[in-house]
């Protein structure tokens, strides 16, 4: 068994990187460069009582988010004998290097990394930290490369809240003390 199974990853907070998630994805569809300022506000303040277990809670959940993404996105592609690896990572890739302001080219592959990892049944948490702590330089396309996997999953659904109703749903079948 890898080091890097998923059973032995944290879950963290998905709740709070689904809401973060779902609020820049909102954005994006609303054609708005940034998000409501109520709704920016609502995270920033959760941001801010987090302390550092719950940033790594998030980060955590994030990378949950990254990894039952690519999970679904597997079997889609499977269903159509297509590689996931090819599809995803190639468009994702494309879109992070003309995000210039949110994604500098150096996290680019560590963004990569992480979707492959989650591609190929890898938790993409334990994946990072085998190559030590988050950057500062790596929250912001963390966080680009969770919202870009929703849009594309709602892309080939053609339901703008298909990945936020996808993962609600497994959240909701679950149960979590």
């Amino acid at each position: 068994m890898s080091s890097c199974d998923p059973g032995h990853a944290a879950v963290g907070d998905v709740g709070a990187a689904l809401m973060v998630m779902d609020s820049r994805l909102k954005a994006v569809y609303d054609g708005k460069t940034a998000t409501d300022p109520e709704q920016e506000a609502l995270i920033e303040q959760i941001t801010a009582s987090l302390g550092p277990k719950g940033a790594d809670d998030v980060l955590d959940g994030a990378c949950t988010l990254i990894f039952m993404y690519m999970k679904w996105l597997r079997a889609a592609y499977e269903d159509q004998e297509k590689d996931v690896i090819e599809y995803v990572v190639t468009s994702l890739v494309a879109s992070m290097r003309v995000m210039t302001r949110s994604v500098p080219p150096e996290v680019i592959p560590t963004m990569t990394g992480l979707v492959v990892a989650a591609g190929t049944g890898l938790s993409p948490n334990l994946w990072r930290k085998q190559y030590g702590y988050w950057t500062r330089a790596e929250m912001t396309p963390l966080e680009v490369t969770v919202v870009l996997l929703a849009e594309h999953i709602n892309r080939l659904t053609g339901d703008r809240d298909y990945a936020t109703r996808l993962i609600t749903d497994a959240l909701a079948g679950t149960d979590i003390d």
